[in-house]
């Protein structure tokens, strides 16, 4: 329930009353191809996203920034993929306006078009040695345009899902979406693994790593034809379609979402943000950072690593719709705190088997941590949304899972990198991610249980 329902922010609302479904079945004959709509959309967002962060870790670092110490060349490629987390909360301000106001299909289609235009552009991008200052400058123009349009993906996508569900199943049909991250994850390294194996290391570092990149000029447009095709939230049916009815003036259309949210939500806003902290230090630790660190200072082979984290990834996404379907039965708090209590309990041993340089055991381990992943990420789709009002939801659940993901992910391999130059053990990254998870962990301690609120309000 909000924190404060009176309506202490009216100055920032409009008095209009919006239309809004009274059932939640509505549009649920269409709810399959929303998700799967949802779910191309996320999976070629993230896929964008996963390119960057291996290309990072291969070799942006001595192609935009050249340094004598292979470290500074690596902080300054991370750096980059940081850069991209800070631009987010642009996105969420932008596309949470554009979807609360205007309807979610219109904020989608638009930041993947942004995304596709961006990531092309890396593709294209002259390097140091050929263009000077102006490559990293470019470099970084383009990840921040990246991280503009990650700022609206997420949310949209997963409400547009859930506001399409049948009733019962809203964990479930949210979280077809959030199976997007690792899957984008391993369409990159289905694409990047054969092409290095192709051309070798020193022709992916002259010019095969652009391939991934452009290559997503044709994921793009097919991700753009399907969204164009879905229907529009129940919740922005206008006039109303049969079974719905007007919403009270209790919840007016917002003329500034995120100002409103903060006003009444401040409680909810950072206990979801800490909710999901630590689930996104283990997913960009292990899917981005080792596969640098691994290679560069433990001697792993890069393919060990891409494996071991590939089997992982795809490990995590067989169990994601189980759990979400549980947590439809069971709640989301349950198996969300099971999953928080394991992150912690696991995050030593796993980034420990990196010392040991078996890829079997780094493969066991990460498989381990990555399923104890997908119990928290499973429901945090519903989860966040269900936290917030229909017409705040965008934005809220939006800026709750970006702040996560910034705080807990985008500054995690910058993070990770200074305290290896400090401490030569991977064990650290083990306690950093523990203590992440443990602050998740208190905050869903702290948070209320959601799978039996009313989704229409």
């Amino acid at each position: 329930m909000p924190e404060s329902p009176s309506r202490t922010v009216a100055e920032a609302t409009d008095p209009r009353p919006a239309s809004l479904p009274v059932s939640p079945s509505a549009g649920t004959s269409k709810a399959p191809k929303v998700a799967a709509a949802s779910l191309i959309g996320t999976t070629i967002e993230y896929y964008d996203f996963a390119v960057y962060g291996t290309a990072s870790a291969l070799v942006l670092g001595p192609a935009f920034f050249p340094s004598g110490n292979p470290t500074v060349s690596s902080l300054a490629a991370f750096l980059t993929f940081a850069a991209a987390f800070l631009s987010r909360p642009l996105g969420v301000v932008l596309f949470g306006t554009i979807g609360d106001r205007l309807g979610r299909r219109r904020a989608l289609v638009a930041s993947l078009l942004l995304m596709g235009l961006a990531t092309v552009g890396v593709g294209l991008l002259p390097t140091y040695e050929t263009a000077g200052l102006l490559a990293p400058v470019l470099l970084v123009t383009l990840r921040l345009l990246q991280g503009v349009s990650m700022g609206g993906e997420w949310g949209g996508a997963v409400l547009l899902a859930a506001e399409h569900a049948p009733p019962g199943r809203r964990a479930l049909y949210a979280a077809v979406p959030n199976i997007g991250p690792s899957l984008g994850f391993l369409l990159s390294t289905a694409v990047i693994l054969p092409t290095l194996n192709i051309v070798g290391r020193d022709g992916f570092t002259d010019w095969a790593w652009r391939v991934p990149f452009l290559l997503s000029a044709v994921l793009v447009m097919v991700g753009l034809w399907v969204r164009s095709t879905v229907s529009e939230s129940p919740v922005f049916q206008d006039p109303p379609s049969a079974g719905t009815s007007q919403v009270s003036p209790a919840s007016p259309v917002s003329r500034f979402p995120l100002g409103t949210l903060v006003a009444r939500y401040p409680g909810r806003l950072l206990l979801g943000t800490g909710a999901a902290i630590g689930g996104s230090a283990v997913y960009y630790l292990t899917i981005v950072y080792s596969l640098s660190y691994g290679p560069k200072s433990l001697g792993i082979p890069q393919n060990t690593m891409l494996t071991a984290a590939s089997v992982g990834a795809a490990a995590g996404i067989a169990v994601t719709l189980p759990v979400a379907r549980l947590a439809d039965r069971v709640g989301r708090r349950p198996l969300m705190l099971t999953g928080a209590v394991g992150c912690v309990v696991w995050a030593v041993p796993m980034y420990g088997s990196l010392s040991t340089g078996n890829g079997y055991v780094i493969t066991g381990a990460y498989t381990v941590g990555l399923v104890l992943l997908a119990l928290m990420f499973s429901p945090v789709a519903a989860f966040l949304a269900e936290l917030f009002p229909a017409r705040l939801r965008y934005t809220g659940a939006s800026a709750a899972f970006i702040l996560a993901n910034t705080l807990g992910g985008g500054f995690a391999p910058l993070v990770a990198t200074w305290l290896n130059s400090q401490w030569s053990s991977p064990l650290v990254l083990g306690f950093y991610t523990g203590g992440l998870c443990l602050v998740s962990l208190l905050c869903l301690w702290a948070l209320p249980e959601t799978r039996e609120d009313d989704f229409t309000a």
